[in-house]
């Protein structure tokens, strides 16, 4: 039958702990406050206190999650009461701009609940706009008197702006 550890067992296993790991006191110090052999401290810092940490590492990080999706979803509850009253006041810009914020907060809890990837890419092919047609037209008419710049600006546009 395997060993008990003393430390898990012992009533002041908290305290014993949070001085291993503060590291402000030896192990022969604590020893000789509580009764206990420095070998079972090692014994329990190497074995157990990882563990109780790890395991209050993600009892931290659950509470920490909980609340800041609790206070994401108070944020929107607080936008859509200044939509209502502002719908109700007939003020549209306002009840806009809540409407606006409340997309806004959508987007955050959808990224926060992993429903959204945060890393999604756009493509966008500028040189199928006609923003990009009037300015292409008007470099070629200003360039037009001068070959040697417009055979320039060709091929740094043609290279995609590497020399």
């Amino acid at each position: 039958m395997p060993r008990v550890c003393t430390i898990c067992s012992h009533v002041d296993r908290q305290a014993i702990e949070t001085a291993l790991l503060a590291g402000t006191e030896t192990n022969r110090a604590i020893a000789s406050r509580t009764g206990l052999s420095r070998a079972a401290l090692d014994r329990h810092k190497a074995a157990h206190v990882p563990q109780s940490m790890a395991l209050a590492a993600q009892a931290a990080e659950v509470v920490s999650g909980n609340t800041l999706l609790e206070q994401v979803r108070a944020l929107l509850l607080d936008a859509k009461g200044i939509q209502a009253k502002a719908s109700a006041a007939q003020d549209l810009k306002t009840a806009l701009g809540a409407i606006r914020e409340q997309a806004r907060i959508f987007e955050l809890l959808a990224r926060l609940l992993g429903e959204l990837e945060s890393s999604t890419t756009v493509n966008v092919n500028v040189t199928a706009s006609p923003e990009w047609a009037l300015i292409r037209t008007a470099l070629t008419r200003a360039l037009a008197p001068y070959p040697d710049a417009t055979a320039a600006v060709a091929r740094a546009l043609t290279a995609g702006g590497q020399p």
